[in-house]
């Protein structure tokens, strides 16, 4: 039996949202403009970086529990982190689930402004949720040593290469990422911002763009993360397309 409590994993079993395309639609015309499409690969749905972003909140939203529940247990709510063009905080809410064929508590109810009257039944509300404690995660700090591992990027990530270069051989191959690797480096020495943090599996990653062959575009984005123990040190884990 499911309570109002109950948080899990991931959204679609914590709440029923029969219209989720279009609900997203109507959140991303409430809140400040944003491209929310991917610039390469086509989707049917117009916002799936909006849709995946709610899904991957909700997830952070239930680890750290920042939720809020009416005492008659009847609503809840949680902030999005998203803010109007006025600046003004957006939260989803919820009502009780009443259809007895869905097994979640909650029914997805509306997106509301910090100020609309629907967020009056709720004593307080919750912060948005945080992924870092510490700042300096979020800024690859290149006077740390870069441990690559380099055969592995090459031989377990060979599909996500461009077409022309996985017909290369390992040692080729290898020598491209490595010299990718140094030009990336000194790209993220002249701007912080190339490095993009993302959160996952719990811990904030930097993605790096990998320019193989056209400095202008990057064909791979290289993961890195800080070694829990040995904070003077980076290490790459699987690239991304």
């Amino acid at each position: 039996m499911t309570s109002a409590y109950d948080l899990p994993n991931e959204f679609r079993d914590f709440a029923f949202m029969p219209r989720f395309s279009s609900d997203i639609e109507s959140l991303a015309r409430l809140a400040e403009p944003e491209d929310w499409a991917y610039r390469e690969t086509p989707t049917d749905h117009p916002y799936p970086v909006l849709e995946n972003y709610v899904r991957f909140t909700y997830r952070r939203i239930a680890e750290e529990k920042k939720v809020s529940v009416t005492k008659d247990e009847k609503n809840l709510c949680w902030n999005t982190g998203l803010v109007t063009p006025h600046q003004e905080p957006i939260f989803i809410v919820f009502t009780e689930n009443l259809l007895s064929d869905r097994r979640c508590y909650w029914h997805f109810g509306m997106f509301a402004r910090r100020g609309q009257w629907e967020l009056n039944r709720f004593d307080t509300l919750p912060e948005m949720a945080m992924y870092f404690d510490d700042p300096s995660v979020l800024v690859f700090d290149t006077r740390k040593e870069l441990r690559a591992n380099i055969e592995h990027i090459v031989a377990d990530n060979r599909e996500r290469f461009p077409a022309h270069l996985q017909k290369m051989g390992d040692y080729a191959l290898q020598n491209i990422v490595k010299g990718a690797i140094d030009s990336m480096k000194e790209r993220v020495k002249r701007n912080y911002k190339t490095a993009v943090p993302q959160y996952y599996q719990g811990e904030i990653q930097l993605l790096l763009p990998l320019c193989l062959e056209d400095p202008t575009r990057a064909d791979l984005a290289l993961a890195v993360d800080r070694f829990s123990d040995l904070r003077s040190i980076w290490r790459t884990t699987t690239p991304g397309s």
